[in-house]
């Protein structure tokens, strides 16, 4: 369900390419691991393509009520002002914002113009192009196994599914025969602690906790002892917060900097959780948690039911402004579509764009 390499164990699956090049030989949603024979790994592979396909059947049912709102403007026989107008409605229903929306427009009546187009329904598969390349940046592998141990700090407000998505992420990394050792730094929240606790003994990995202890303690401890023990992977679980909880956000520089002075480069990954159906809270929550512990990476959760899913338009958008500023793009290493192991998945922006307007 994941590709997995060495120093790049999470890879997001490959865009469908031409036929006769590499790249489509190996569908990249399947384990690779290169010691193993071509055999095995191409078994493992036939093993991960139905759980795939089972995973974007899910994200098209939970993009549903976005896409069908998008898909009805094109039911119509005429390419007009209308047909825009009605598009411009449905894209900000589905939480697009202003800015993506109006860039969505304008390239595609672009588009429409230089290829001369006259059916609406043409019209909506150079809407998918246009939404696929917007969203191609936020197409990234998560990198694991450059440094030992990899650190990373997870954060997000509560009830985003921070602490599952951590959970899931290390039942997959132990698969992979990482060994992982967890951080519980929500200190003060007994009900956090048991809950990473659980996900630690389902997943036989280890956990640092402290009741009460301060959080940025149990970060450098955990990273210690992590480095002594010869860990692969350390993730800390940070206290849920909302943005405008400033004291809070504070608490999360601290332990960034906690981390960084337990090890030299670290945190070399810097995650937040969002909730896919809190539409533009959402980018609001990425903007302020960015400007707090500069994040590395996202995962968007809970897109299996949401009239807000084209937020990541909305993300994708603000990550061009990024780039314009000379800052890297915060890419989309996961998103999830339910309660399973399995419905955490690697995000592909042409996968994503089809489940959309489908």
């Amino acid at each position: 369900m994941f590709s997995f390499l060495r120093r790049k164990l999470f890879s997001a699956p490959t865009p469908p390419e031409t036929p006769g090049t590499p790249a489509a030989e190996a569908p990249a949603a399947g384990p690779l691991v290169p010691e193993k024979p071509v055999a095995a790994a191409s078994a493992a592979t036939a093993e991960a393509a139905p759980i795939r396909t089972t995973w974007l059947n899910k994200l098209k049912s939970g993009l549903a009520r976005t896409g069908s709102s998008i898909a009805q403007v094109f039911t119509g026989t005429r390419i007009d002002d209308t047909l825009y107008e009605e598009l411009e409605a449905a894209l900000l229903m589905a939480d697009a914002g202003v800015g993506a929306t109006q860039h969505l427009l304008d390239e595609l009546k672009r588009r429409v113009k230089d290829t001369r187009c006259t059916d609406p329904a043409a019209v909506k598969a150079l809407l998918m192009e246009v939404l696929t390349e917007l969203l191609q940046p936020l197409e990234a592998p998560l990198q694991i196994g450059a440094t030992q141990p990899t650190v990373m700090m997870v954060a997000g407000v509560n009830g985003a599914g921070k602490t599952t998505s951590i959970g899931k992420l290390t039942r997959h990394l132990a698969q992979q025969d990482c060994k992982v050792l967890l951080a519980a730094a929500d200190t003060f929240r007994a009900a956090a602690r048991e809950q990473l606790s659980v996900w630690a003994d389902r997943n036989r990995v280890e956990i640092v906790s402290q009741e009460g202890g301060d959080p940025a303690a149990v970060c450098f401890d955990a990273v210690t002892a992590g480095k002594a023990r010869g860990c692969d992977v350390v993730i800390a679980d940070t206290a849920g917060r909302l943005a405008t909880q400033l004291h809070l956000m504070e608490e999360l520089r601290k332990i960034r900097r906690s981390l960084g002075r337990s090890m030299e480069g670290a945190p070399h990954e810097v995650i937040l959780v969002v909730d896919g159906n809190t539409g533009q809270n959402a980018l609001t929550q990425v903007k302020a948690f960015d400007e707090a512990i500069q994040l590395t990476g996202l995962v968007v959760t809970k897109l299996d039911g949401t009239a807000k899913g084209g937020v990541l338009a909305a993300i994708a958008l603000w990550g061009r402004e990024r780039v314009a500023k000379g800052k890297p793009v915060v890419p989309v290493y996961f998103i999830g579509v339910g309660e399973k192991l399995e419905d955490l998945q690697t995000f592909n922006a042409r996968e994503f764009a089809q489940a959309l307007l489908s």
